[in-house]
C-alpha cells in the first residue's frame, strides 16, 4: 500500500510522524501536512490544572511504588516504559522494545537505562499499563510531571528557551535513512520498520539525557519517545500523545506542551512510547 500524501507531508521528515490510514485529512489541522500532526493549545496548562496545588511531591514516596515519582495524589513512572511479554500461563518473557506488540499481551515495566518500547498504539500502552496495575497519564498529570510546579517552565529543566542537547530531540525523522527522501514512496508499514530505533545516536536508554529531568525526578518527558496520553478518542476518533520524540519536540508545541492530535487510538509507529500512572496510596 502506497500514500499519495506528498502535499500533505511538508514537515514530515521533522516531525518523522507517519501516515494514519483511519485518520483522513481534514479541516481540523493545524500544519499543511494534514493528517499528519496538529496543535491542540492550551490543553495542558491553566483550568488542566485544577486540583493540584503547586505540585508538591512526597518526599518519601508514600503510597507510591519506588519506580514512580509521587506529585500530589498521583504517581507517576521516573522513566518511559518497556515491555515483557505475558505467557498463559502467567511468566514474562522478554520483548524487543524494537518490534510491534500486534496480538501480543503485554505488561509495562520501567527502569533507568532501558531502550523503551515504541511501535505501540494508546490501546495497546493503556492495556500494558493496567498488566502492572497502572494507567496511562492524563494531560495534566504529564504537564506536571514534566515542567514541574512552576506553570511558566516549558522544559523539565525549566524556562521557555530550549537548551541543545538537554533532551533527546531534534534529530530528524529516521524514515530517509532507509527509505529514502520521498515521502509518496514511504508506506505505513515502513513506519513500523524495527530498523529506525536502532541506528547510533537515534532513541536512548532511559534517563541517558541527564539535564532531562523534571524537579519531580521524572525523566525523558521531552524527546526520546512520544508518549501516549489517557484521553478518551475525541469526535474523529483520536488520541493524543505528547512530549515529542527524538526526531523532533518543538514542531507541535515547546517541550512539555508538544501534542500530537492526528491519530486513531490503534494508530503506531517507531515514534511511539509511553509511560505510566496511578493514584497513590495513603
Amino acid at each position: 500500500m502506497r500514500f499519495g500524501l506528498l502535499p500533505f507531508l511538508l514537515v514530515l521528515t521533522a516531525c518523522g510522524v507517519a501516515p494514519d490510514p483511519n485518520s483522513p485529512a481534514d479541516g481540523n489541522n493545524a500544519h499543511p501536512d494534514a493528517g499528519i500532526s496538529e496543535i491542540d493549545g492550551g490543553e495542558d496548562a491553566g483550568p488542566a490544572d485544577a486540583g493540584f496545588d503547586g505540585g508538591i511531591p512526597d518526599a518519601g514516596g508514600s503510597g507510591c511504588p519506588a519506580v514512580m515519582a509521587r506529585i500530589n495524589g498521583f504517581c507517576v513512572d521516573r522513566y518511559e516504559a518497556h515491555v515483557v511479554r505475558l505467557e498463559p500461563d502467567g511468566g514474562e518473557q522478554p520483548h524487543s522494545p524494537f518490534l510491534v506488540v500486534d496480538n501480543l499481551t503485554v505488561r509495562a515495566k520501567v527502569s533507568a537505562g532501558v531502550v523503551p518500547q515504541g511501535y505501540l498504539s494508546q490501546v495497546q500502552a493503556a492495556a500494558a499499563c493496567a498488566q502492572a496495575g497502572k494507567r496511562l497519564c492524563t494531560a495534566p498529570e504529564f504537564a506536571l510531571a514534566c515542567r514541574g510546579p512552576d506553570a511558566g517552565n516549558f522544559y523539565p529543566y525549566g524556562g521557555t528557551t530550549k537548551v541543545p542537547g538537554a533532551c533527546n530531540e531534534g534529530k530528524g525523522s529516521s524514515v530517509p535513512r532507509f527509505y529514502g527522501s520521498n515521502p509518496a514512496t514511504w508506506t505505513y508499514a515502513a513506519f513500523n520498520d524495527p530498523r529506525l530505533n536502532q541506528w547510533d545516536g537515534g532513541l536512548a536508554p532511559t534517563g541517558a539525557f541527564t539535564q532531562c529531568v523534571s524537579p519531580f525526578g521524572v525523566h525523558d518527558c521531552v524527546g526520546n519517545l512520544h508518549e501516549w496520553g489517557a484521553d478518551a478518542p475525541d469526535v474523529n476518533g483520536r488520541g493524543r500523545f505528547r512530549g515529542g520524540f527524538y526526531g523532533d519536540a518543538e514542531i507541535n508545541g515547546q517541550g512539555c506542551k508538544y501534542l500530537t492530535s492526528a491519530h486513531g487510538v490503534t494508530y503506531h509507529d517507531y515514534s511511539t512510547g509511553f509511560r505510566c500512572c496511578a493514584d497513590a496510596g495513603s
